[in-house]
Parts: C-alpha cells; sequence; structure tokens
C-alpha cells in the first residue's frame, strides 16, 4: 500500500512539473517563471 501512495505521489509530481514546463514557450520565458516562483518564495519567508 506504503509504495503505491509513492507512486501516485512520484507520479502527481511529474505530471504537475510537466504542465507547469508546458506553459512556458521559451527559454526566456523559464527564467521568468523561475524568477517569479523565486521571489514567491522569499515573500513567504518574510
Amino acid at each position: 500500500m506504503l509504495m503505491t501512495a509513492k507512486k501516485l505521489a512520484c507520479l502527481l509530481i511529474v505530471a504537475v512539473a510537466l504542465c507547469g514546463l508546458s506553459g512556458c514557450n521559451t527559454i526566456q520565458g523559464l527564467g521568468k517563471d523561475i524568477e517569479r516562483a523565486g521571489e514567491e518564495i522569499q515573500d513567504g519567508a518574510d
């Protein structure tokens, strides 16, 4: 049962990552998305 939950979690993480990356049409767009994510993490830490 535990192994199935781990597999499902990994599958969901990969699916979310692929969806997020498919939204980036260019390397520049990817850089902006990463920068925005970093800023959100910093804001959350403050």
